[in-house]
């Protein structure tokens, strides 16, 4: 039984000990590499952080007041009036000097169609008479007045139209934004590609410093052996400093290629400069596309891009001008009834008045001034409208004609990268051989850092037309998310 006991607690305590045997066995943890940046995170952060775009979105606040400033023309005013005169009678001179007069209050208002109309009460001030809607002890009145035009300014007039320009103010926010946000994107799809671009190229020539120091050493001891002149120990070291000046000058290009891609990563309301080690490498070639998807692009484009939205609405905005334009040519007739607002006539008992006014300009210069401007805005938009219109056209046939060459440049670059590596080694096995020198060996070397050099940027290219192309399409414009808005104190 107790040989029993002794088995089962080593069984018990077999797992523990061989899972501590495991644990100390384990490596350290190590931290994992960094993750490459990619464009898409870089677009995403612009959207959330970068001050233009944010800034534009303060463009939705101004949209809000102007729409606020023109709805005010609308809104009800309540008006306490009073008027007091003091005269003698003529026809009872014996009364004396007599005070009369009257306190107002009354709401007016205007509506979008151009009539105005006026409602509240009257309270008459000594002995007044009042001859019409009257009610209390007879010293009251209700009083209603009403402006309509006939003609000019009967559903179309300056404050109607101000109101209708402000609706389009959202709009036009909102093109602006789209602009705002094409443009940085487009700027910084570019900015990228010549970072990493520049990243590859110091890559090249610190692998090309390296092969020629360690050429430089071997060299050196064959020198001391006399297996070859000391002329090719001058010639390879001479060949080391020239190779670190070239990699000092693209260090210093991959540097500024950071700061100037720093401007577009924004954290806590200052750019930060992107870490060499999040670098990535040149993505797979996409597929080439088609006529079709080309074509559906293009009529895609001539719709969304901003600067043809853009012309869309100042259309609509000079319409509305030319709208209130014509109707200014029409004769104004008014109709108009409304209490008597002076004291002298309604201390003679005068209650309501109606008038009825024609107006009629005989020339109508500055109206048919106002309606030949807005004919003439109305043809230059249309003019503007085919020449945005073609130009989107020409910037996706542009793009296209960027990325078909990049890509030709790419497949060409690497060719002749494939065939002066293979004449590189060549030289190099004549060197090790004896039948060829340093100098000849560095010759070989330089076109092969070249031809490197050469599909780099060849590569950059590429991406970076298939950025314009993007831009040109108008893919960027709409956002994921309202632009935030700024609010100032």
């Amino acid at each position: 039984m107790k040989v029993l006991s002794v088995i089962l607690g080593w069984l018990l305590l077999l797992p523990v000990v061989t899972y501590a045997g495991q644990a100390r066995e384990l490596p350290a943890e190590q931290s994992l590499p960094p993750l490459p940046i990619s464009l898409d995170e870089l677009h995403a952060k612009i959207d959330r952080t970068h001050p233009l775009l944010r800034g534009a979105g303060a463009e939705k606040t101004i949209a809000r007041g102007k729409m606020l400033k023109a709805l005010g023309a609308f809104e009800p005013t309540l008006v306490n009036d009073t008027e007091l005169e003091r005269f003698i009678s003529s026809s009872d001179s014996s009364r004396g000097t007599q005070t009369v007069g009257y306190n107002d209050t009354l709401v007016e208002a205007l509506h979008p169609s151009g009539f105005k109309g006026s409602a509240g009460f009257r309270q008459a001030i000594g002995d007044a008479r009042i001859p019409d809607l009257s009610f209390g002890n007879g010293n009251q009145q209700v009083i209603l007045g009403g402006y309509l035009p006939l003609l000019r300014g009967l559903m179309i007039n300056p404050e109607r139209a101000e109101l209708q320009r402000s609706e389009l103010a959202n709009p036009l926010a909102e093109i602006k934004i789209a602009q705002t946000r094409q443009g940085l994107f487009l700027a910084a799809a570019h900015q990228f590609w010549e970072w990493v671009s520049a990243a590859k190229l110091l890559d090249i020539q610190k692998r090309a410093v390296a092969v020629a120091e360690a050429r430089y050493k071997q060299v050196e001891e064959r020198a001391k052996a006399g297996v070859i002149a000391p002329i090719d120990v001058t010639e390879a070291g001479q060949e080391v400093h020239r190779r670190r000046e070239v990699a000092i000058a693209a260090r210093r290009l991959l540097e500024q290629e950071q700061f100037k891609l720093s401007m577009f990563l924004w954290e806590n309301s200052s750019p930060t400069i992107p870490p060499i080690d999040r670098v990535p490498e040149f993505p797979a070639a996409r597929q080439a596309l088609t006529v079709g998807e080309v074509t559906s692009h293009k009529l895609e484009a001539m719709k969304e891009r901003p600067e043809v939205k853009e012309l869309e609405v100042e259309a609509r905005i000079n319409n509305i001008d030319l709208a209130l334009a014509k109707n200014n040519l029409l004769p104004s007739l008014d109709l108009e009834a409304a209490p008597a607002r002076s004291p002298e006539k309604f201390a003679l008992g005068l209650g309501y008045r109606f008038g009825v006014e024609l107006r009629f300009p005989l020339l109508q210069r500055r109206s048919r001034g106002e309606v030949l401007q807005a004919q003439g805005q109305a043809e230059r938009l249309v003019m503007a409208q085919q020449y945005r219109e073609n130009q989107v056209l020409v910037d996706v046939d542009n793009a296209l004609s960027a990325i078909e060459r990049a890509r030709e440049r790419i497949e060409e670059a690497s060719q002749a990268l494939r065939l002066v590596e293979i004449v590189e080694e060549g030289e190099r096995y004549r060197f090790s051989v004896g039948s060829s020198s340093v100098l000849f060996v560095n010759l070989r070397e330089r076109n092969t850092i070249d031809s490197q050099s050469q599909v780099v940027r060849a590569k950059a290219e590429y991406y970076k037309a298939l950025a314009l192309y993007q831009w040109a399409i108008g893919a960027w414009a709409k956002s994921p998310s309202e632009a935030m808005r700024v609010s100032y104190r």
